[in-house]
């Protein structure tokens, strides 16, 4: 079996060449393409939790004109110190 490794990314490429040095070339070929075959061609996003809060806490923001996040936008941070709770916005300049 051959394998066009101009399709292949980065990690496979080296999981390749490290099977063909493990146990031969032909042999490596079988099991990286079985190993292939398994794996999943979808990709699908990460969704991160966090963000899709913080979404859908301002969402009933979205049509008001007088609130503006400015051009880069802000940071959110949980607060540091003791006895400090909460978050903190700072803004991006």
């Amino acid at each position: 079996m051959i394998i066009d490794q101009s399709t292949l990314n980065k990690g496979q490429i080296r999981k390749l060449n490290a099977l063909r040095k493990s146990i031969g070339n032909d042999i490596a070929d079988a099991a990286f393409g079985k190993w292939l075959s398994m794996q999943s061609r979808t990709f699908r996003e990460a969704r991160d939790p966090v963000a899709d809060a913080l979404v859908a806490a301002l969402s009933n923001l979205q049509n008001d004109k007088s609130f503006k996040l400015g051009n880069k936008g802000y940071v959110v941070r949980r607060a540091k110190g003791k006895g400090v709770s909460g978050f903190v916005a700072q803004k991006v300049s």
